[in-house]
């Protein structure tokens, strides 16, 4: 699996098997002059889609690197991370990423997350406050948000037929024509910025054994909410990120849910001709949000 320079996998052993992170361990990162153990921490949490791993973030992290410890998981069923054969369901994520922070963290963290999963660390940061300092998050969407059900969409149904979604997923989704496609028409907002590291490393993590189980599971719906039903409960401060061109839920509904909730949701910023994913797009616009946000929420 693709990894910056200094990084290594590691792995930590949640409820539903191994769970591999990267985390920086070597030079440049780490020497005699530079390691310290009383480092914050920023947990980077990737968001779902065929492919998906905590690659996603790579042109990221590595710029904290110098200053935080970083952690960046493939979570279960994605990247190098295990893969159960199983229907996932929301629960499995809140249960696995919890663990996962238990685990990895002795203190409330700071962490930056993505679409979906974003969602799913909005329920967290509301059930378990004291696991979370603050939050960063591109396009947290539940994708049922405002009573829209995605689970009956037309291309959710035909995933939800037996035999069919394996052939779709092995012929149209884990390969590098079906991968290409889908960034350049549905994930990014210019498709002259997809280039071929990127499809390279959807398509490692979409051809791991049993990796498609939590790929259809997220497709056929399963793994979708509302997430205007909790987020007025959430306290942990956050500030939100949401490309303009995002195909699948539009900063419309991103600002319906930050204005649900003005105390804890502190900034809404807007990125112009960006898609889902504004870390993969234009990553150094990302850093530099990033990098105006984090000191704003202490």
């Amino acid at each position: 699996m693709f990894q910056p320079i200094g990084f290594e996998q590691r792995f930590v052993n949640t409820s539903l098997g191994r769970t591999v992170y990267y985390t920086a361990a070597d030079s440049p990162w780490q020497d005699d002059l530079t390691t310290k153990s009383d480092r914050e921490t920023l947990v980077f949490l990737h968001g779902f889609g065929g492919g998906s791993s905590a690659y996603e973030w790579s042109k990221v992290y590595p710029a904290f690197a110098a200053e935080y410890r970083i952690i960046a998981p493939d979570l279960i069923g994605w990247g190098r991370s295990e893969h159960p054969a199983r229907n996932y369901q929301i629960d499995d994520y809140l249960t696995t990423i919890r663990e996962f922070l238990e685990q990895t963290t002795t203190a409330p963290v700071k962490v930056i997350a993505s679409s979906l999963t974003a969602a799913f660390t909005i329920r967290l940061a509301i059930a378990h406050p004291d696991l979370f300092q603050s939050l960063i998050l591109t396009t947290p969407a539940g994708l049922s948000d405002f009573g829209q059900d995605y689970s009956r969409s037309f291309f959710a149904q035909i995933v939800s037929v037996p035999i069919v979604d394996r052939l779709l997923y092995s012929s149209g989704i884990a390969t590098g024509g079906g991968i290409r496609s889908f960034l350049e028409q549905r994930q990014f907002a210019k498709p002259s910025r997809v280039y071929q590291e990127i499809v390279d490393a959807y398509l490692e993590s979409a051809q791991q054994p049993n990796a498609e189980y939590a790929a259809l599971s997220f497709v056929r719906g399963d793994l979708c909410f509302d997430l205007s039903l909790y987020i007025q409960q959430l306290t942990t401060p956050t500030a939100i990120i949401w490309g303009r061109k995002s195909e699948f839920t539009g900063p419309d509904v991103g600002r319906r849910l930050a204005q649900m909730n003005p105390q804890a949701i502190r900034f809404f910023q807007v990125l112009e001709d960006v898609g889902l994913t504004p870390q993969l797009e234009l990553p150094a616009v990302t850093i530099g949000l990033i990098r105006r946000y984090l000191p704003l929420l202490e």
